[in-house]
């Protein structure tokens, strides 16, 4: 209730704040049409006249969410088997780096934005697993002959740690479902759970998660100035953003071959497999338009985050951005 309560109060603030722009705006720039009865349709213009890319193509902000929306609809079902042959199976490769950079510890809170169907949540709690099976074999074989040290630690570090928890929160329901089924099929059910949520508005307090991760999705999010400060609020103090994003590959020869595999076989992949050209057509041009490695840096700095590294996989077909929250 209270997390919704200041969902509300965000937007409202930020609708003022949207206001109080175009007012300005308005009477510097198009003061001759902002007249008399025209005054208030003056503003409504303004802001139906914002323009952003929908792959190749440029459509009016408010119309690109619905777009993308319907995309993730399309593709849900396929999802999965659509990453592996568009990929060949490189995405796993991957998504497992991700994890073995977050390096996450027993206790740690992930929220996985755009996680649709839970491949990076999946891969958390099972590298949280192991890495409390290792420590209760180290706790094994030390109290198999104990220290005074060991002693001493057992009575100071008398309470439980907290339970791990991956939220997975994306903004379509039809890739939580096929996440959710495949959370059934694979037995997980503990420390996981589902909420629908846009990345430029999320439905969670301040200081939440310890781990933001958001993999291949935010190039599809409309304002990516503001998803990034949305990651910055719901992190705690210290808490880690990580971004796995399709990037620039830099090899001239690589490059070349990288774009024609892109635009000439994933469409035709996507036909075969799923039925649906023009959701893989947009997916490789979503890709081009996304910002190289330097810019998107430059982007999560300038939301607040401290030091910010990126590290390419496969030539650059793939950056994995990391910053931290102080």
């Amino acid at each position: 209730m209270a997390a919704s309560m200041r969902l509300l109060v965000r937007r409202a603030i930020r609708l003022s704040h949207k206001n109080i722009t175009l007012t300005a705006a308005g009477a510097a720039a198009r003061s001759d049409c902002c007249r008399g009865p025209l005054v208030c349709r003056c503003f409504s213009d303004e802001a139906e006249d914002r323009s952003t890319h929908f792959g190749f193509e440029t459509v009016p902000e408010t119309e690109k969410a619905k777009r993308v929306y319907k995309v993730f609809e399309n593709v849900a079902q396929k999802y999965d088997i659509m990453n592996d042959a568009m990929s060949l199976g490189i995405h796993r490769m991957w998504k497992d780096t991700l994890l073995h950079v977050m390096h996450p510890q027993p206790g740690a809170q992930l929220l996985d934005m755009a996680g649709g169907t839970g491949d990076i949540s999946f891969r958390f709690l099972d590298y949280i697993r192991s890495q409390e099976e290792r420590q209760k074999r180290r706790v094994a074989r030390s109290s198999q002959t104990p220290s005074w040290r060991d002693i001493s630690n057992n009575y100071s570090t008398q309470d439980e740690p907290r339970e791990s928890r991956a939220v997975v929160c994306d903004i379509n329901k039809e890739m939580l479902k096929v996440g959710k089924q495949k959370a059934d099929s694979l037995g997980v059910s503990a420390g996981l759970s589902w909420v629908v949520g846009d990345a430029e508005e999320l439905p969670f307090d301040d200081d939440q998660f310890d781990i933001y991760t958001i993999a291949f999705g935010i190039r599809n999010v409309t304002h990516i100035d503001q998803a990034l400060q949305e990651a910055l609020r719901v992190l705690k103090p210290g808490g880690r953003f990580m971004c796995l994003e399709f990037s620039k590959v830099n090899n001239p020869i690589l490059s070349r071959i990288y774009d024609a595999y892109s635009f000439q076989m994933i469409p035709v992949i996507g036909e075969v497999i799923a039925g649906d050209w023009k959701s893989y057509q947009y997916l490789v041009e979503s890709i081009r338009k996304f910002p190289n490695q330097e810019e998107f840096k430059g982007m999560i700095e300038d939301a607040g985050f401290y030091c910010v590294k990126y590290y390419n996989l496969t030539g650059g077909v793939v950056a994995l951005h990391s910053g931290f929250k102080l």
